[in-house]
């Protein structure tokens, strides 16, 4: 039992330190006490098969789906326009939206989406990222009770009943909870907190694939010299391939992307060819988008009969025409030893061997204008291809630079296709399969991770990035933990403290202590890691008085996600610090009252929905 103390203490210690990442701190939890022989070998490894632990990890995946395939982006970008030009309607807003989004999202994944859409509409509506970041932080770790999976504590407590032989809780039960304290946080920030809130200009803003395009339309004028051109039903160009032609040579000019639209869809014939090659062939009615002179362009239309169509270089014009899930753009730059130096490359062209177009350089931070250009070192060009091609240029060509993140920008995109709509059926799918128990919550979660994979919504490659392994790790490494309090019975010790201590005055009494014991450790340490230690405490205090220990998991649910004190609790709360330029007392002064209004929320309305 002393052992055990002084492993736990050690553990908390180390986790409240932060020099040591959370996983490797539960694994060497988990170890200690493998190795002072209170656990097994198969009570070590136990946390590694939880169904809670592969639900939370398959979750991981799903969420990933709905941010690559533009729906999280799109929310976001909802919310900020819905607000105009009011500060207390946008504050309103991201804070609402946080908390809806991320009881079907992982909070990690809602913060990372509504962060740089919140930080733009700041400063476009003229307030401050500051006032508006910590709500959405504390709206994400909020609205994870709107839901069963919203975040990991609600299936620790759900699977903590079912292990002791009661009923768990349904998917929406933790909503009638949840939706109170959504609105009491909204209500919170409207009136209260906003005051509370600093007023602190960041530099540090995050990428988003807005502000990435106005800066590339001012620094390499990606929209000039390209056009869009119709193939008129008289062109020779109709029924032959690129390849019997060179554009290149004879124009100038290179064709960039190509998107049909025959009166008479052709099976088999997808709409569009983000990068045609030699032997890509060209149809009736084809758009076909290039890059060139005007002189050049005016040659060709004339020479091959084509229409032109509209095209503004703006913003949304080229997002629309350049840009989706799977194709994407970054920022290059050559390095002095780049095989690309002393070559002449024309703009627009494709580079097989790379797999990436040439859409526009700058030398010196001026646009170059011509369309070829001899590279020279430290040139910067404007790349387009699939993410995955941008994102592998970093480890295959090691004398070029790769500028930005573009995992961060694909999940910035709101653009929806196809495959948007899977990942949203999929998330319904797995919402049916558990409001009706037709699965385990395990099952249900791995199978729609799989259909997400399966689907493309998430790429393999993908797959397991999307995965926090930090937490899954740590929570399956604390697992063990919690079997050595109770076989120690440490558990019982602290049930019986808390049932002699508060107990004895009223059952309300001993949730409230519950309540507070639970959050003072979230504080510190990993919400999941929390709710991984209180459960079994809580379950055996509530049955050592003879009452239901429904109200006490509901409320070890909720005051684990009651991070607001510190900015280590959580990861959202670590995440917008250093945008919102907040420091460790911002997050003390403006999170105490709402943490007290949740205790006091909790109190009222546990106990009548979840009686003793």
């Amino acid at each position: 039992m002393t052992i055990t103390i002084i492993i736990l203490m050690v553990t908390i210690v180390l986790f409240i330190w932060g020099k040591f990442s959370p996983d490797i701190v539960a694994l060497l939890s988990m170890m200690s006490l493998f190795l002072f022989g209170i656990i097994t070998v198969d009570e070590a490894l136990s946390g590694f098969s939880n169904p809670t632990v592969i639900m939370i990890a398959s979750l991981f995946i799903i969420g990933e789906g709905l941010s690559l395939t533009g729906w999280t982006a799109l929310a976001g970008q909802k919310f900020v326009q819905w607000a105009g030009k009011s500060v207390p309607k946008l504050l309103v807003l991201v804070t609402l939206g946080s908390g809806v989004l991320s009881g079907f999202v992982s909070n990690t994944g809602t913060v990372a989406t509504l962060l740089p859409v919140t930080v733009s509409s700041a400063y476009t509506i003229g307030t401050l990222p500051s006032k508006l970041l910590m709500p959405v932080a504390f709206g994400s770790n909020t609205g994870g009770l709107l839901t069963l999976t919203g975040t990991p504590p609600n299936i620790i407590a759900s699977n903590a009943l079912q292990e002791a032989g009661l009923e768990p809780f349904s998917f929406f039960e933790f909503a009638l909870i949840g939706v109170p304290l959504l609105l009491i946080a909204l209500l919170y920030f409207r009136f209260i907190g906003y005051k509370l809130l600093p007023s602190k200009k960041s530099e540090n803003q995050p990428l988003s694939i807005d502000s990435e395009l106005h800066e590339w339309i001012k620094n390499y004028a990606i929209g000039d010299n390209l056009y869009r051109l119709r193939i008129r039903s008289m062109s020779s160009l109709i029924g032959t391939t690129i390849g019997q032609w060179d554009f290149e040579r004879d124009y100038n000019i290179s064709i960039v992307r190509l998107k049909r639209r025959h009166p008479k869809p052709i099976k088999g014939i997808k709409s569009f060819v983000e990068f045609p090659d030699k032997l890509t062939e060209l149809r009736y009615h084809d758009i076909i988008t290039v890059k060139g002179e005007t002189e050049n362009i005016d040659k060709f239309i004339l020479r091959f009969h084509l229409g032109i169509l509209p095209f503004e270089s703006n913003q949304e014009e080229l997002k629309e025409e350049l840009l989706n899930q799977e194709v994407g753009m970054a920022e290059m730059i050559v390095t002095p030893k780049s095989l690309f130096l002393g070559h002449n490359l024309p703009m627009g062209y494709y580079i097989e061997q790379a797999g990436i177009q040439l859409l526009s350089a700058s030398r010196n931070n001026k646009p170059l204008t011509d369309k070829n250009v001899a590279v020279k070192a430290g040139d910067a060009f404007i790349i387009r291809g699939t993410w995955e091609k941008i994102e592998a240029l970093k480890n295959t060509y090691k004398n070029l630079v790769i500028s930005g993140s573009p995992e961060s920008l694909i999940k910035s995109l709101d653009k929806l296709t196809y495959k948007s709509y899977l990942a949203l059926g999929t998330l319904i799918l797995m919402i049916l399969l558990l409001v009706f128990k037709v699965l385990p919550g395990a099952m249900a979660a791995m199978l729609c991770a799989g259909i997400m994979l399966i689907t493309g919504c998430v790429p393999m490659a993908k797959a397991y990035k999307g995965i926090s392994w930090i937490s899954v790790i740590m929570i399956a490494a604390m697992i063990p933990m919690g079997i050595a309090l109770q076989k120690t019975g440490i558990a019982d010790i602290a049930a019986n403290g808390l049932v002699s201590s508060l107990g004895n005055i009223h059952p309300i009494a001993l949730l409230a202590g519950v309540f507070l014991l639970t959050s003072g450790f979230s504080q510190a340490i990993n919400n999941s890691a929390t709710a991984v230690l209180m459960a079994p405490i809580a379950i055996l205090a509530a049955s050592s008085l003879g009452i239901s220990p429904e109200p006490f998991m509901i409320v070890v649910a909720i005051s684990a996600s009651t991070a607001f004190l510190t900015p280590v609790g959580t990861t959202t709360n670590a995440m917008v610090m250093a945008a919102g330029d907040y420091k460790f007392t911002d997050y003390l002064k403006v999170g105490t009252p709402l943490l007290i209004l949740f205790l006091i929320i909790s109190m009222i309305i546990v106990p009548v929905i979840w009686p003793f």
